[in-house]
C-alpha cells in the first residue's frame, strides 16, 4: 500500500541518479547552497532594519536571494525538468547579474547600498556572475542523452 509503480520521466532515478551532484556538481551545490545563506541573511537583515534607506538595492538582494535558493533546490533534486529549470534561472540570474552590474556603474546615485549583484558581485568576490557561467556549462554537460 502507498508503493506506486512505474517512475516519473524526471524523477532523479529515472535519470540514473542525480547526476547534478556528482564530480564538480557537488562544488556548484556547496557555492550555490553558500551564497543562498548569504545573501537571504543579508537581505533580511537589510529589508528589516534599513529598508528605507535603499528599497531598490534591498529588494534586489532578497531576488538574488530566492533565484539562489530556488538553483540550490533544483541541483539538489535532480532529473531531467530540475535540470532544465536551473538552467533557465542560471541564465536569468546572469541577466540580472548583467544588468544590476552595468547599473551600479552607470547610476552609482540609484544605489545608495550595494545588492549581492551590484558591481557584478564585487562584494562576493564575483562569485555573482562566476556562478550562473559555470552553472549554465555543467547543467548542459550533464543534460540526458
Amino acid at each position: 500500500m502507498g508503493e506506486r509503480t512505474g517512475t516519473r520521466q524526471d524523477a532523479p532515478e529515472a535519470a540514473g541518479g542525480n547526476r547534478l551532484v556528482k564530480g564538480p556538481g557537488i562544488l556548484l551545490v556547496w557555492l550555490y547552497g553558500v551564497m543562498s545563506v548569504g545573501s537571504v541573511s543579508r537581505s533580511v537583515y537589510e529589508v528589516a532594519t534599513k529598508f528605507e534607506h535603499a528599497p531598490l538595492a534591498y529588494s534586489l538582494s532578497m531576488v538574488a536571494a530566492v533565484v539562489y535558493c530556488f538553483i540550490t533546490y533544483t541541483l539538489v533534486r535532480g532529473g531531467e525538468t530540475a535540470r532544465r529549470a536551473a538552467l533557465v534561472c542560471c541564465a536569468a540570474e546572469l541577466v540580472g547579474v548583467l544588468a544590476v552590474g552595468t547599473w551600479t556603474l552607470a547610476d552609482p546615485g540609484a544605489f545608495p547600498d550595494s545588492s549581492v549583484w551590484s558591481e557584478y558581485g564585487m562584494g562576493y568576490l564575483f562569485i555573482p556572475v562566476l556562478l550562473p557561467v559555470t552553472g549554465i556549462a555543467w547543467l548542459r554537460r550533464t543534460r540526458a542523452a
